[in-house]
């Protein structure tokens, strides 16, 4: 009997390690479905980017007070996690704090999780107030209805209850070792769990462990759930910020990647002595110009997809969006992940083939009007906490556009027109160029 709770917790570990590593072999498949791409340059840089953005929060701090609450739920978070270890140790072998041996080390790393765990309480609080009560713009645009808004209180909820669980269980085990019950030696530092010690003055030994080990269990079951939860919120990005700023982008913003198939064109164009029937070489025939749906993006931008933290800092810095216009850079990143994920799913159900749904990412999820409201100015990707490139989508989009579909805007058509004609995209031909110094 004594081994029971043993092996009703390694049941419960493997059963969410198991539905957590499906989830994520989901993930990579559907990521997969982009268009490949070789990113594995300058690995020096990309190490660097990852540390300092995904690990360093650097560009989080750019927006010092929410940067700072930031960085308190995610250190906190962490670190307090860290003592998962130690819970997991106990729970598969029986055990009561495995670690309390190191003594002193011991001692301090306990106090230290206890004060994250208040400062985590107290940064999810400030940022609940900011969303329900302040109602900040970024939090309240058309795409944060329904199931994000639902989503974004969901997980500030759980991190509170999260922390006051292992509060409570510290609480309770403080009191339980000045009552010598065993197996409750002494050991850890209780700044702020102590603070509650009257809560527990009157309770007997049985309520006192009945407490600490209930909190135990919901604590566990909790982080567990969390984890598997990651894969249905925004909040996966706890894990693909490290892969994806590894993978960000290099090169300067405003260099538009092209085509290799148009620039051979143009090459051969300008080469006199190419030759025009030479068959172009397998990596450069382009079967799809642009993109119209998730797979004809590239993989790294469906993995910004399941990245995006709905954060909207780039919808609040879209001078489109602060305009009035249509665009908004976060919407069209949780259109592509929920456009991804429906294709997953359909790949799934149909046992790893794709079945035509006759839906695509254009159209039925993002709009003609909100491409061609984007500038193309990079605020989006530069205000992006974790390097995602909304606007990479947004081009090769238009791409498609123009070049599959000739379905470009009609101010759009005379200027290309005139760059055809003219050599510019004003109309006048080139002998009446220097016309307007003549009235200087």
């Amino acid at each position: 009997m004594q081994y029971i709770p043993n092996i009703l917790f390694v049941l419960l570990l493997a059963a969410a390690a198991g539905l957590f590593a499906r989830n994520i072999r989901r993930m990579v498949r559907n990521v997969k479905l982009g268009r490949k791409t070789e990113l594995s340059d300058n690995k020096t840089q990309r190490w660097r980017n990852m540390a300092m953005i995904a690990l360093g929060q650097s560009k989080m701090v750019v927006r010092p007070i929410a940067g700072l609450m930031h960085i308190l739920v995610y250190v906190g978070f962490i670190i307090i996690n860290i003592e998962i270890l130690e819970i997991l140790i106990d729970g598969v072998l029986g055990t009561h704090r495995i670690f309390a041996p190191m003594g002193a080390v011991y001692d301090v790393l306990i106090g230290l999780f206890e004060i994250l765990a208040l400062l985590v309480i107290i940064a999810v609080v400030v940022f609940w107030i900011r969303r329900n009560i302040l109602r900040l713009g970024r939090f309240i645009k058309p795409e944060m209805k329904g199931w994000p808004k639902k989503d974004a209180d969901l997980i500030l909820y759980i991190e509170l209850v999260l922390m006051f669980l292992f509060l409570t269980m510290n609480g309770a085990d403080f009191q339980l070792q000045k009552m010598d019950v065993v197996p409750y030696v002494e050991a850890g530092w209780f700044p702020v769990s102590q603070i509650f010690e009257g809560l527990f003055a009157d309770m007997n030994a049985g309520t006192l462990v009945l407490i600490e080990r209930g909190a135990w269990w919901l604590h566990i079951i909790g982080v567990l759930c969390f984890l598997n939860y990651l894969y249905y919120s925004k909040h996966l990005h706890i894990i693909l910020a490290f892969p994806n700023t590894f993978y960000g982008r290099l090169k300067p913003k405003g260099q538009i990647d092209n085509l290799e198939s148009v620039t051979r064109e143009v090459k051969l164009m300008m080469d006199p002595a190419a030759d025009p029937y030479a068959a172009p070489a397998d990596d450069v025939i382009a079967e799809k110009f642009g993109a119209s749906d998730v797979m004809d993006l590239k993989w790294i931008q469906l993995l910004n997809a399941y990245t995006c933290t709905e954060c909207g800092r780039c919808t609040s810095e879209c001078p489109a969006n602060q305009t009035g216009k249509l665009l908004s850079p976060r919407k069209i990143m949780m259109d592509t992940r929920d456009r991804l994920e429906e294709v997953g799913r359909n790949i799934t159900q149909n046992n790893g083939a794709f079945q035509d749904d006759n839906k695509q990412l254009l159209d039925d999820y993002i709009t003609r009007e909100e491409l061609w409201a984007c500038t193309s100015c990079n605020a989006c990707v530069e205000a992006c906490p974790i390097s995602i490139d909304p606007l990479s989508i947004i081009m090769d989009m238009r791409r498609y556009l123009v070049m599959e579909q000739s379905a470009a805007p009609q101010e759009l058509n005379v200027m290309m027109s005139n760059i055809e004609n003219n050599g510019a995209p004003w109309p006048f031909n080139q002998m009446d160029r220097a016309n307007w110094a003549d009235e200087m």
